[in-house]
């Protein structure tokens, strides 16, 4: 059998796997740590393979059992019944193409390097095959190679990934001697466990005024504010003076302090300390000493913005070698808000003496104006020039953003999900007064062995609220049940009866495909 039939065909059938295995990951920011905790958590075999491919391997396998031994095991049988596997699964790709069901990843240099160095070894590999075994097993054989895309993929990676410590060493390395050159820079670190986006988004609003820049969402890692930070800097004046607000993430102990080295921080706000990615961390003191990597950086003539209303605020405060400015709500904070309403418009509530009116939902949100005000009080803008501001904030999207779709009240909590903002959603649809509630969820991953602790609370919480929880991921399911909603949690596969007049809090990383198609039809 020619090369130029079975190869490309070997291409085409290696695709999709490719593909949709490169899109998960890059969703997990190309971390392996990542990756390894969701595919633990969702099977690996579902997860590498999938349930069609293993399921037309096995029809193959057997049905050839029975078709080759009537051949006479002849070598064109043989042969044609390899073509005839890569075909079905060359089909498939193209299929899954046709119906626009492929996953894609976005196609940043990296994603494209490892596309074609994840289709470059099994045609290498093609090609060793047919050099080394004669027909019909090299067909055969070929035929295979498919199957072997994780092996692939993980191949390329290690391939590329010399070249990708460089190139991120001269990144960081570029950016850091660049905000070096700059000492007339006010640089706000933003970082904890929750509403770290919040708080950045709400800073830079109540700071337009001085020109403050910020990092665009989704963007807290080294390389990606290195990036950023190189864009911003490099057309700027090394006496011109700039206020610059950097979110700042972490999986693990040293990000942040890589963060801080790379932009030098004089200002620090730690929002509030939780168990997001606490299997990543591996402990709950661990999520702390990460988080304080900022604290520490600070200098000495600095200034820390800590929650009070945080387990964690003694810890963090003993951190600081700098001054330090606490908010909340307790009436003990040198910034503390009182009388805190939420009303159809948003948040209301007094601090500083002075009224405050902010359009964004959950009181959980409080703390995070709270730390806006109190950085934009330091650096000298009058509370009156704030009050205003805030009045104008526009929610982010998908960031506990309440909507009305087609007669029914949809809080989109979808951008990210943290035991915090999950009790949060709950205290707030509690207050709603919508005869009939749902929840929709995915449930919270990166917990570690506290995952199934955390969730059967939640549960047990929301359970008195929402009379239906549907539950994207099977894993999650058993936890909801148990946890007290029993035969009122169900798989979100399932019909949702959800009609005008309805409330649905979507919780977690949900897609909006799947929430348009649970609402009432147009």
């Amino acid at each position: 059998m020619t090369l130029w039939i079975t190869i490309p065909l070997l291409l085409l059938a290696s695709a999709s796997p490719t593909l949709t295995l490169l899109k998960l990951w890059q969703l997990k920011e190309w971390r392996p740590d990542r990756l390894r905790e969701h595919m633990a958590r969702e099977s690996w075999l579902k997860q590498l393979f999938g349930w069609l491919r293993p399921s037309i391997l096995g029809i193959w396998f057997v049905s050839g059992m029975i078709v080759v031994p009537l051949s006479g095991f002849s070598p064109y049988i043989l042969q044609q019944w390899g073509v005839f596997l890569l075909l079905i699964l060359a089909a498939l790709t193209c299929a899954q193409y046709g119906s626009r069901k492929q996953p894609m990843p976005v196609w940043t240099g990296k994603a494209a390097a490892l596309t074609a160095l994840s289709l470059f070894f099994p045609a290498l590999a093609g090609l060793l095959i047919d050099s080394f075994l004669q027909e019909p097993a090299n067909v055969l054989v070929i035929a295979l190679l498919p199957y072997f895309a994780p092996v692939f993929i993980v191949l390329a990676w290690l391939a590329l990934k010399p070249a990708d410590i460089v190139l991120k060493r001269r990144i960081i390395a570029q950016a850091i001697a660049l905000r070096n050159s700059h000492p007339r820079l006010t640089v706000i670190g933003v970082t904890g466990s929750v509403g770290k986006t919040t708080t950045k988004e709400l800073l830079a609003h109540v700071l337009k005024s001085l020109n403050a820049v910020a990092t665009p969402v989704h963007l807290n890692t080294e390389i990606g504010v290195a990036r950023w930070l190189i864009s911003l800097l490099k057309d700027l004046s090394a006496n011109q003076t700039k206020i610059i607000i950097v979110e700042m993430g972490a999986y693990r102990t040293g990000e942040i302090d890589l963060l801080t080295r790379i932009t030098v921080p004089q200002l620090g706000i730690v929002t509030y300390i939780g168990n997001q990615h606490l299997s990543l961390f591996g402990s709950s003191e661990a999520i702390q000493t990460a988080k304080g990597e900022l604290l520490r950086a600070l200098p000495e003539n600095g200034h820390a913005f800590l929650n009070s209303d945080n387990e964690a605020f003694s810890a963090l405060r003993a951190m600081c070698r700098c001054r330090v400015t606490s908010v909340g709500t307790d009436g003990h904070a040198d910034v503390t808000a009182f009388d805190v309403e939420e009303t159809l418009s948003g948040l209301k509530f007094r601090a500083l003496d002075t009224s405050f009116e902010v359009p964004i939902a959950g009181t959980h949100n409080v703390t995070s104006v709270l730390l806006a005000i109190a950085v934009a009080r330091h650096l000298n803008i009058p509370v009156r020039e704030i009050q205003t501001s805030l009045r104008t904030f526009a929610p982010l999207k998908h960031t506990f953003e309440v909507q009305s779709v087609r007669g029914v009240t949809v809080l989109d909590d979808t951008y990210n999900l943290s035991p915090m903002s999950f009790r949060a959603a709950t205290d707030w649809a509690r207050q709603q007064p919508h005869r009939h509630k749902i929840l929709l969820t995915d449930g919270i991953i990166e917990l570690g062995s506290k995952e199934s602790e955390i969730h059967r609370s939640l549960a047990g919480s929301a359970a008195t609220v929402f009379d239906t929880a549907y539950i994207v991921s099977p894993h999650f399911l058993p936890y909801f049940r148990d946890g007290g909603f029993g035969e009122r949690a169900k798989s979100a596969s399932v019909s949702l009866p959800i009609e005008p007049g309805d409330l649905l809090v979507c919780a977690g990383r949900l897609p909006r495909s799947l929430i348009e198609r649970l609402l009432p039809p147009v």
